[in-house]
């Protein structure tokens, strides 16, 4: 059913654009009234992929390397899996770095390593993981290029997590990474108050997902459900909760609603607005613009490479855009560019751009060229 939307709005969206050619619009100032190109933001929500190419230690499950989602993820960043085997998992580093570096406003991308789940001994258990990206690989990586931060992403329930997060944050970590639902991690759990206590103290935001997870073949997602975030806020921790809880639904109420009256009890709390224009999210964009209130706290990302897949194609929102906009848009090739001005378009406030600098801890910030 989705495909079959995709493929109508599409056609419509095209014979749309077709009219409008055939008028002749006055395209002389087209995006005119775009950004200046000032290299001010950072992508706080970029990630990567790896098949263990290159001595990187990366994995992926057979069961996620034979869908049909891995293809589209490798293609996305630009290489084959022939290439990766022959270069290693960090030509994707390298073509990121190289596409990030033509962007006009986007001045860096936070990288995120992705743990995997563990066992009841504390151990990492690629039986139940369907990605892992080391630290050491990313932190190594991203030490090449001047425009990628480290994003640490450690399973606070491994034997050796406090171990683990103090080396992260001694390698340059600018934040630590969860994805709840596929690392099998219940914020909520008591057990994790040291593991939280001590996040606090090197002053490190939480960066964990929230809302339902699609993009893989499994997934617990309760875990997801932002009301499991009171323990850490309670506790002090800097908590960002990804994509704004946009999909999903817990106790029958859309996470998105479960988190928004939480802003106001915990001033610790922010989120990111990556994937909020994708196709299967192109309500909540708008709804969440609606509490002003929160604006000082919404942080801006791309969930990278999921804006080069067509999901956040500008022609899913031709109703909420100019015929000028959405040719302007269409032509712009690089796709933080195109994210940016499709963001503004939308009506994202210039502010959210450039939070991300009041939550990165400041001795991590690399400087602007």
């Amino acid at each position: 059913m989705l495909i079959f939307n995709i493929k109508l709005l599409t056609m419509t969206a095209a014979v749309l654009i077709f009219l409008m050619l055939l008028v002749k619009p006055d395209l002389s100032n087209a995006g005119a009234d775009a950004y200046t190109p000032e290299k001010k933001i950072i992508d706080m929500h970029a990630h990567i992929a790896g098949i263990g190419a290159g001595e990187s230690g990366c994995f992926v499950s057979e069961a996620m390397r034979n869908s049909w989602k891995f293809r589209v993820y490798l293609k996305s960043f630009g290489v084959s899996e022939k290439e990766v085997k022959e270069k290693g998992d960090a030509i994707i580093i390298k073509r990121l770095s190289d596409e990030l570096s033509e962007s006009e406003y986007v001045r860096a991308a936070v990288i995120l390593a992705m743990d995997g789940a563990v066992d009841d001994k504390g151990e990492l258990d690629l039986s139940r993981t369907e990605f892992y990206i080391p630290n050491e690989y990313v932190a190594r990586e991203v030490k090449k290029y001047d425009n990628l931060y480290f994003g640490a992403s450690i399973n606070p329930f491994r034997r050796d997590a406090i171990e683990r997060l103090d080396k992260a944050a001694g390698d340059g970590a600018v934040l630590v990474k969860w994805l709840p639902s596929i690392q099998f991690i219940d914020p909520a759990d008591k057990r994790l108050v040291p593991f939280y206590l001590r996040l606090k103290e090197l002053g490190l935001p939480l960066l964990t997902h929230t809302g339902d997870e699609h993009s893989f073949t499994k997934a617990r997602n309760e875990y997801a459900d932002p009301q499991r975030l009171h323990l850490p806020l309670k506790l002090g921790v800097t908590v960002i909760a990804a994509h704004v809880g946009t999909s999903g639904k817990n106790e029958g109420i859309d996470n998105m609603q479960r988190l928004l009256p939480m802003f106001d009890e915990y001033p610790n709390l922010y989120a990111d607005i990556s994937s909020l224009t994708q196709i299967n999210k192109m309500r909540y964009l708008g709804k969440v613009l609606e509490y002003k209130n929160i604006h000082g706290r919404l942080l801006y990302g791309t969930d990278m490479p999921l804006i080069k897949t067509g999901l956040t194609s500008p022609l899913f929102h031709i109703f909420k855009l100019s015929p000028r906009e959405l040719i302007s848009l269409l032509g712009i090739d690089n796709p933080w560019d195109r994210d940016v001005r499709l963001k503004r378009a939308l009506g994202v406030p210039e502010g959210i751009f450039t939070n991300a600098d009041s939550v990165i801890k400041p001795g991590y910030v690399k400087e602007e060229r």
